[in-house]
């Protein structure tokens, strides 16, 4: 009998211990480990502060970047009149996660006077186009930076920030600004084009990378004529100037995003370079 009795609760026991070990949780069915938090931005815009915020920022030793690119100026027929401010937005998207900086708001409106004769093309005289910095700039260090650096996505703008520069300084104020034109030597190994500088191969491979819901290569074309004097781009043939029909200066059609990569991926480290150069450059 005693054996009978030890052998049920043997049994009984043995049977506990199975139905407990099947309630525990499977190590193959366990919650996967929490997603790593995304990346914080170094830098800070503007204007997400309120303006005790901004005091707090907007001290001698910060360094303010000023975005500037086009929001109506065209670009052939496969890229949208915002381009540089797209352009404008990635690079300033880019900075605001590397670098310790206060970023203002784009401006969208500067000197582009070339491209006037296409419909939706803007731009402001060159003084005004200088002042428009520049009283961004006195207005922000009045309250104490004395460092300011121009993301620039324009060519002919850099005509404008070089006498905006040179007022700066006179007024006791460091501005750099970014020129695309240090992407040169890259371009000259890296693109196939016969020549051009607008809405062509290097600016559209650009845009393949940084936003390539913005292009629509169905349209891409090559259209390249060699200056013919000084004068504007022109959309009729005989006139000083660029003639180019489409709006376009160079072969869109080759423009790949891996070339944008390249180029993009470059002119990211040039500006970062410059920013934190401007970081430690002497206070004015």
């Amino acid at each position: 009998m005693k054996t009978r009795l030890a052998r049920a609760a043997a049994f009984l026991s043995l049977a506990l211990s199975l139905s407990l070990s099947s309630q525990a949780p499977c190590p193959a069915h366990a919650e996967p480990p929490p997603p790593s938090p995304p990346p914080s931005p170094k830098g800070v815009l503007l204007e997400t502060l309120t303006w005790p915020q901004a005091e707090a920022r907007l001290t001698p030793d910060a360094v303010v970047v000023i975005p500037l690119g086009a929001a109506a100026k065209e670009h052939g027929p496969h890229l949208q009149l915002n381009n540089d401010f797209l352009m404008a937005e990635y690079l300033k998207r880019r900075v605001l996660f590397a670098a310790d900086v206060v970023i203002a708001p784009t401006v969208s409106y500067s000197y582009y006077p070339a491209f006037v004769n296409y419909p939706g093309s803007t731009t402001v005289p060159l003084e005004a186009a200088r002042d428009t910095v520049l009283s961004i700039c006195r207005t922000l260090a009045a309250h104490g930076p004395k460092r300011f650096y121009i993301l620039n996505t324009g060519i002919s703008t850099v005509r404008a920030l070089k006498q905006a520069h040179d007022a700066a300084a006179a007024e006791g104020l460091t501005l750099y600004y970014f020129s695309l034109a240090t992407l040169g030597t890259l371009e000259k190994t890296l693109l196939k084009q016969p020549g051009g500088t607008h809405a062509d191969e290097g600016e559209t491979s650009m845009m393949l990378y940084m936003a390539p819901e913005a292009v629509d290569m169905t349209k891409a074309v090559k259209d390249y004529h060699p200056r013919t004097g000084d004068g504007p781009f022109q959309r009729v043939q005989g006139l000083p100037g660029i003639y180019s029909k489409s709006g376009t200066w160079g072969d869109a059609t080759l423009a790949t995003r891996e070339k944008g990569q390249q180029l993009t991926e470059a002119a990211v480290r040039i500006i970062l370079e410059e920013i934190e150069a401007l970081r430690k450059s002497p206070r004015p």
